[in-house]
């Protein structure tokens, strides 16, 4: 099965790639690299052990062309040269941050990129995609863990991206059910390989806290910012649902294996069900490393919310599949990859 992997050079991408060539997929990762390196994709290829191809004509098991979703000329010549039978999409911005300073940079992203892709998908008969939604579209919930029924109120640019390319997709599967379409909500991934050759981006100021904690480990920043220390919690820092990205990528092969059973349409979580706070995260992180943290509490921000949780009890129904690394397991592989990078 030949598999197009949009965004795959980038965090989640790149980890979900290594268990699809694993499982003996084709891939072809389609990346404009804008928040993400090609370095990504050649240790990929050193850990798999597997020639990474760049010849965009060539039908190869593991190939990258560099281009964006943007482009729908580009798209539709990808499309032409080689046979793509399933799509897995995470490419888009993907801080809550920077979506608030700049909301139609998110929705040309995320959106219009989005209906690019999915024309293309229709023109050329491809018909089964998995989408990298977010947790963020439930916004501030009231009850937890979340349920994948329950309202949908983003209280952010970039969840509300990610909710109007969730309508597009269910309402392409209504215009013609033949389509096997997966909506996956993720909560925090965290982690990196073991192998600590891949792991999330630390260039620059993080807008994740992993990220930033590692930076602070390694001396290249002097504190963290922990962003509200008010909040009706158990510590007053809020509180995540943190998967090891490991974890998430697995979920990913365990749907595409349901959902080319036959044609529908699923959606759900994928978190652990367990609630961490920012400095639950900092201590355990303290506790693997032997290394402080210096943080300290500043203004909320906007579009945070206090607790967010899944229920994943959907997920391990239908895909038989359940998050298995601890937050000590999250914190070592981060830092790990931190240390070898």
């Amino acid at each position: 099965m030949k598999i197009l992997v949009t965004g795959g050079a980038g965090y989640i991408g790149s980890h979900t790639c290594i268990n699809l060539l694993e499982l003996g997929h084709k891939i072809l990762v389609l990346d404009n690299l804008s928040n993400s390196k090609r370095n990504a994709l050649n240790n990929i290829s050193k850990i798999v052990n597997i020639r990474l191809n760049t010849d965009e004509g060539k039908d190869d098991v593991f190939s990258f062309v560099q281009t964006d979703i943007r482009d729908k000329e580009s798209l539709e010549k990808v499309f032409a040269r080689q046979k793509i039978d399933v799509v897995i999409h995470f490419a888009g911005l993907k801080s809550v941050n920077e979506s608030i300073e700049k909301p139609a940079e998110y929705y040309d992203n995320n959106v219009i990129g989005s209906i690019n892709l999915f024309e293309v998908m229709k023109k050329f008969n491809c018909k089964t995609i998995v989408f990298s939604s977010s947790a963020t579209v439930y916004g501030d919930c009231n009850v937890m863990p979340i349920k994948e029924n329950f309202p949908l109120l983003p209280t952010n640019p970039y969840g509300k991206s990610k909710i109007a390319v969730e309508e597009l997709l269910q309402n392409i599967f209504k215009s013609d059910p033949t389509w096997r379409v997966g909506i996956l909500r993720y909560f925090n991934p965290i982690g990196a390989h073991k192998s600590g050759l891949i792991g999330e981006n630390l260039i620059g100021i993080p807008n994740n806290l992993m990220p930033y904690i590692m930076q602070v480990a390694a001396g290249r920043l002097k504190k963290l910012n922990v962003f509200g220390g008010d909040y009706d919690t158990h510590d007053g820092t809020g509180v995540r649902d943190y998967i090891h990205v490991m974890d998430l990528a697995l979920g990913h092969s365990k749907l595409l294996g349901v959902l080319m059973k036959k044609p529908q349409i699923l959606t759900m979580n994928f978190g652990t069900g367990i609630g961490y706070s920012v400095l639950d995260i900092v201590n355990t992180f303290k506790k693997v490393s032997n290394i402080e943290i210096a943080y300290k509490i500043v203004n909320r921000r906007p579009g945070d919310v206090a607790i967010c949780y899944a229920d994943p009890g959907y997920s391990k129904l239908k895909l038989e599949w359940e998050a298995q690394y601890t937050l000590e397991d999250m914190c070592k592989d981060s830092w790990n990859y931190m240390l070898k990078n």
